[in-house]
């Protein structure tokens, strides 16, 4: 199962949202970041990290009861002044392949699910080693996917080499970007010494980096040591970072909307002026500042609920930097109809709000569990929707008035010269089915999901991706067996 080309390819690099959405007025954007601020300089926030203490002390900070910082207007303004608006992210060879900024919108995985339904059988069981060569291969493969995470947590590998192994299996099976995520400061560590054997060193990586390092914090009031440590050490090397906290409304942030909001951005930009203060113009992607969801009966975090809604979009846009979100993902519990619901519905939202990075593609369960068929059934969502949301082209061919004078109202445009010309411009889908039901009851009657079932089989069994050289092979090994 092959996906036709367009006539017209979309270009990731160009192609912009070309609808503009307003959720919020500039005065609630402007209220929204001065209780941020306010935030910051007046509760402040912990800090375990002494590198991370000792630079908002020589930048100004007040630091109280030995690691609360608080953080004081000018240093964020600064800081939104130096931090770059623009990220171009290349891929394993050097090509530009990612502009992150404005409203460009890139899809890929999730990372970490502890459990997988199994490509051939269907059962749900525990991830290993192998559905990470699986996932990394699908992703590679599929056109609408852009970059690669882990999407698993193999529970074959031990607890201090899993990291290193979901590294380099997506250095190894995917050519496309590559987000990685850590527990610790190695974590870090280990993925860009493996990402520098492949790019040449790490001064060729920094000039077209093609990874990116994803950390979570604890919350926005807790900035843990080993998070911080990860961002700084990134940051230090001029290589972007995804700084993203504990959000859930109810227990980490507020169950307000406007104070989730505004607490998860003041610990975003506290996360920014670190990076900065580290070292100024170092790259850093913005996570939405919307809260997550938490059933407050059964204390399980959701991942597709809408009560959020679309106001933490316009705040991330005030700030001007590049975005990172999650989309394509869902509560349920199988690849049924919620699910297939929630991830289209999730995917629509990034869409529509130009999120520049959109991750998380494929988790059900609240990504307790991925679905190798979810990201294929997701890759065909995003596709119709960068079909749909194209920028209208309005010149003297398409707006073939010389055609529509020569078939008149007495004749038809099937067999015209500029129907050939653009019928290919059409998109043209993968797996959902168009057919007449005779001919989709003789083909087997199968549903989207077995469809893309059988699409995710067949590509991991027959897609490699250009192989690494011996030697970065040997380097790869001999990161994996560092103590």
């Amino acid at each position: 199962m092959t996906k036709s080309p367009p006539a017209r390819p979309y270009d990731p690099l160009h192609h912009r949202h070309p609808v503009q959405v307003r959720s919020l007025t500039d005065n609630q954007v402007s209220l929204l970041h001065q209780a941020s601020l306010e935030i910051l300089e007046r509760t402040g926030m912990r800090f375990h990290a002494a590198e991370a203490i000792e630079l908002f002390r020589r930048a100004g900070a007040r630091v109280a009861d030995g690691n609360r910082v608080y953080i004081p207007p000018h240093l964020v303004e600064r800081a939104l002044q130096t931090v770059p608006k623009n990220i171009m992210i290349f891929d394993r060879n050097g090509r530009p392949a990612m502009a992150l900024g404005e409203q460009r919108s890139y899809y890929g995985p999730g990372s970490d699910a502890a459990h997988i339904y199994d490509p051939e059988d269907g059962q749900r069981r525990k991830a290993v080693m192998d559905d990470v060569v699986a996932g990394a291969r699908l992703a590679d493969a599929l056109p609408n996917i852009d970059f690669v995470m882990s999407q698993f947590m193999p529970a074959d590998v031990p607890a201090d080499r899993y990291e290193r192994a979901q590294m380099a299996a997506m250095l190894q099976e995917s050519t496309k970007p590559i987000i990685f995520v850590g527990l610790e400061k190695m974590s870090t560590v280990y993925a860009l010494e493996m990402a520098a054997a492949v790019a040449g060193g790490l001064e060729q990586l920094a000039r077209n980096p093609f990874v990116i390092n994803y950390v979570n914090f604890t919350s926005p009031f807790i900035h843990n040591r080993e998070s911080v440590e990860r961002l700084l050490y990134a940051a230090e090397r001029n290589l972007p970072s995804i700084y993203t906290p504990g959000r859930a409304r109810g227990s980490e942030v507020p169950m307000t909307e406007a104070g989730a909001i505004a607490l998860v951005s003041a610990g975003q930009l506290a996360g920014l002026v670190l990076a900065q203060l580290k070292r100024e113009g170092s790259p850093f992607i913005w996570a939405s500042p919307g809260a997550g969801g938490l059933d407050l009966r059964s204390m399980v975090s959701l991942y597709a609920a809408p009560d959020a809604g679309p106001a933490a979009w316009a705040l991330a846009r005030h700030y001007g930097v590049p975005t990172f979100g999650f989309a394509g993902v869902t509560d349920a519990k199988i690849f049924d109809a919620q699910a297939a619901a929630e991830a289209t519905l999730t995917l629509f939202e990034a869409a529509l709000f130009g999120a520049n990075l959109v991750h998380d593609i494929g988790l059900l369960d609240s990504a307790m569990t991925g679905s190798l068929e979810l990201v294929a059934f997701c890759d065909e969502v995003v596709g119709w929707l960068r079909q749909y949301f194209r920028p209208l082209e309005i010149n003297e061919e398409t707006l073939a008035l010389g055609v529509i004078r020569q078939v008149g109202p007495d004749g038809h445009f099937l067999d015209t010269g500029h129907t050939l010309r653009h019928v290919r411009e059409t998109w043209m889908p993968a797996l959902f089915d168009r057919r007449a039901f005779h001919r989709w009851s003789a083909d087997g009657a199968l549903t989207t999901q077995q469809r893309a079932a059988c699409q995710a089989k067949e590509i991991i069994r027959d897609h490699r991706a250009e192989p690494l050289s011996a030697s970065v092979m040997r380097t790869l090994a001999e990161i994996m067996e560092k103590n």
